[in-house]
């Protein structure tokens, strides 16, 4: 099996990469994962040129796109690679992988399809209408799905089989209703946090990230922000679920963010943790026992709304 590694950023790679596509196809391609700000996603527009540079739907193109995908994952502990693009209702395309930390309990682990997502709700996306996998959701992402749209009308594409609804995927499923709330995590909505006082950019950035969060069960909202040593900045919101073990931490979802952009746990330099005071529940310890796995030289900055 390869060893994951950071974009292919140019033709010459892409073509050993994607050699389902043309060359027309692959420079566009290489354009937008050349951007410096690449955060892994591909804008609606760009999407809809390469599917008519190939002459095939957008959910074709997503499935062509799931080996670039697939160099994303960092899996130490299964060594198994999946990769995952999800397609925003605005049309956009974001890249995703699964992610395992080392030496630490598998709970930590985050699924290709969460990251996919997880990059679509950091955009604000209004939603999702696809994903493609290189592999059938399991059912810890099924349920994680269920939690985006209380319609279940999500299509899950996977090579070499026919295309499905989540709803065909997860009958009867448990989800938001059941425990009384309408909405799901999409469309992103902000919930109102008083903003620390004299604050740095890092620390304003988990603020923003904390207001983001889905927190619909505990009412804990959080966000973590990291930096890097080329001075990027990447958020990560809390994701809960209905369900509670398919939640992401706001950690977990930063370091996704972090390498959908391209970027490495060696590249962190600083963390910044915000979350209220006093919540059901709180993201510092295990947030702080995942640094200590992937950077173990950073110290986590807290910041509490009291």
């Amino acid at each position: 099996m390869p060893t994951p590694s950071a974009h292919a950023d140019d033709s010459s790679d892409l073509k050993k990469l994607l050699p389902n596509l043309n060359d027309a196809s692959r420079q566009r391609l290489a354009r937008v994962l050349n951007d410096p700000g690449f955060s892994g996603a591909i804008a609606a527009a760009d999407a809809k040129a390469l599917a008519e540079s190939e002459g095939k739907s957008v959910e074709a193109v997503m499935l062509d796109l799931l080996p670039l995908a697939r160099t994303l994952s960092r899996p130490p502990i299964s060594n198994y690679l999946v990769g995952a693009v999800a397609r925003g209702v605005d049309g956009n395309l974001y890249l995703g992988a699964n992610l395992e930390i080392p030496g630490h309990s598998l709970g930590f682990s985050v699924h290709g399809e969460q990251s996919a997502i997880s990059n679509a709700y950091m955009h604000s996306d209004s939603g999702l209408n696809a994903i493609a996998v290189t592999a059938a959701p399991c059912g810890h992402c099924r349920q994680f799905m269920n939690e985006l749209s209380p319609a279940r009308d999500i299509q899950v594409l996977v090579l070499g089989n026919p295309a499905m609804k989540l709803s065909e995927l997860l009958p009867r499923s448990f989800g938001p209703k059941n425990l009384g709330f309408d909405e799901g995590a999409f469309p992103v909505r902000e919930t109102p946090l008083t903003a620390p006082k004299n604050s740095d950019d890092l620390t304003m950035a988990a603020f923003d990230a904390a207001r983001k969060s889905y927190a619909p069960y505990t009412k804990s909202h959080s966000g973590v922000a990291i930096s890097t040593r080329s001075g990027r900045i990447f958020k990560g919101s809390y994701i809960e679920n209905v369900a509670f073990n398919p939640s992401l931490s706001p950690l977990q979802v930063a370091l996704c963010a972090l390498l959908a952009g391209g970027g490495s746990f060696a590249d962190i330099s600083n963390a910044v943790l915000f979350e209220v005071e006093g919540s059901a529940i709180s993201q510092k310890s295990v947030t702080e026992t995942v640094l200590s796995a992937i950077a173990p030289d950073v110290k986590l900055g807290l910041a509490h709304l009291m």
